[in-house]
């Protein structure tokens, strides 16, 4: 394997946090924090920042995303938004099975895996999330849940669809709660999950997939947890609120 095959990834996923305005004025403050950066850029935000967020991203290296997608075209689902919707609207990429819609919204493996065929057939960048709770941890089946989630969510997925899918490996337990992964735990679960892609599609796909790290990844943290071998990125939270913190972490990734 050559991690020099995989340019580093590093998104913020916003949550419900940011008005437009804010939005906008955030996303200002970063620009030139971020220029220049040798690793991709995004920023998941609310749908409702969608416009304001691309509109102060125009012309830089910063990409945006959403936060979720729904897995029908159109039809009665109140509330809900399309892939074709976000194509249309110009948004690259989409968080898919956040822990958060996991845990709070109902999501399970089966919507995650719909969800990610409409997203592919819509043309969208996913980027997809797995991991496993603490009491999984300690009961030690993290390898078999977190394989369990990304080969459901791969079903049907095309070897030549892999390069618009980034994993997110997000443990649950590290997620708001201040805790993290060790490096090692990190590297060890993104190892996991890149010899699931290569079991699934060959070495060679294996070698060029992105796996980030999304459980509390910060401005303190990062550089020693993007050091590691199979961990190619971030999906980052609270962090992504602060643009000298995001811009620490994009720096990191850089090196």
């Amino acid at each position: 394997m050559d991690k020099a095959l995989r340019r580093p990834v590093i998104a913020g996923n916003w949550k419900m946090n940011n008005t437009p305005s804010q939005a906008k004025a955030l996303i200002e403050e970063m620009k030139p924090l971020v220029a220049g950066a040798d690793c991709d850029v995004v920023l998941c935000v609310p749908y409702i920042d969608l416009y304001a967020a691309m509109e102060a991203a125009e012309g830089s290296n910063i990409k945006i995303g959403a936060e979720n997608v729904h897995w029908a075209e159109k039809g009665a689902f109140t509330g809900e938004v399309s892939a074709q919707m976000l194509k249309e609207a110009g948004v690259p990429y989409v968080i898919i099975g956040h822990s958060e819609r996991r845990q709070y919204f109902g999501e399970t493996d089966v919507t995650v895996r719909n969800r990610v065929r409409a997203a592919l057939d819509a043309g969208l960048k996913i980027i997809l999330c797995v991991g496993e709770v603490l009491s999984e941890r300690k009961l030690g089946i993290t390898s078999e849940v977190v394989c369990a989630q990304t080969e459901i969510a791969l079903a049907g997925v095309k070897a030549e669809e892999l390069k618009n899918i980034i994993i997110a490996y997000e443990p649950v337990w590290a997620i708001g709660t201040g805790e993290t992964a060790t490096p090692e735990q990190a590297n060890e679960v993104c190892k996991i999950i890149r010899d699931l892609i290569a079991r699934l599609y060959g070495k060679d796909e294996a070698d060029r997939f992105i796996i980030q790290y999304g459980g509390s990844m910060n401005d303190a943290n990062a550089a020693e947890l993007l050091a590691q071998y199979d961990v190619d990125g971030g999906l980052i939270g609270g962090a992504s609120l602060k643009a000298d913190k995001f811009a620490a972490i994009v720096k990191a990734a850089s090196v």
